[in-house]
């Protein structure tokens, strides 16, 4: 196991640039230096991500890497903490992925906030009545989500849908599906 405070140790509680061991995750994961740099190259396009991630993240991921090889020899081979790194170790093609493809974001917290609101509903849907009940909140819900992906306000698109739809062509419902009024009206 290298010394601590080497290149290939992470850096420890009261070191430079390290959250105290007792801090809560998400201030020990602000410390890390390749969440840093995602924060600063989220608005880069897929390529120039690439290259920061390549030049700035790639050398801290192949040292964690190195670190978590080397601290696996020293455990028990029983030990919870052996069994959490081997875990990691056997997914590193897909945690380390990101690093060769900047369209890839290094978490998914957007998805997290996308379903946050499904999770949190989860009792109230067992209130649909019926499974066709559930089946159309179900899309309802699809609906508005991709209403936001669009760019348009939920609330807003759902008015100017039900005001329209009424005397709307069957025929051409399509024209009221969120991208097709995105590129047609205003948010």
């Amino acid at each position: 196991m290298p010394p601590p405070g080497s290149a290939t140790s992470p850096p420890r509680s009261g070191e430079s640039g390290a959250a105290s061991p007792r801090s809560p995750p998400s201030q020990q994961l602000a410390s890390c230096p390749a969440t840093a740099l995602h924060g600063q190259v989220r608005t880069l396009t897929p390529d120039q991500r690439r290259a920061e991630r390549q030049a700035r993240a790639a050398p801290l991921v192949a040292n964690f890497e190195r670190w978590l090889r080397d601290t696996l020899g020293t455990l028990s081979s029983r030990s919870e903490t052996a069994a959490a790194i081997g875990y990691a170790l056997q997914r590193w093609a897909a945690l380390s992925l990101y690093l060769d493809d900047g369209s890839i974001e290094i978490d998914n917290n957007p998805v997290e906030r996308q379903i946050r609101p499904v999770a949190l509903g989860r009792k109230n849907y067992l209130f649909a009545g019926s499974d066709a009940g559930g089946e159309r909140a179900a899309a309802i819900y699809g609906l508005l989500g991709t209403a936001k992906l669009n760019g348009l306000n939920p609330e807003a698109y759902l008015r100017r849908v039900l005001a329209r739809i009424a005397d709307h062509p069957v025929n051409r419902v399509a024209d009221l599906l969120p991208w097709n009024l995105a590129t047609t009206e205003p948010a």
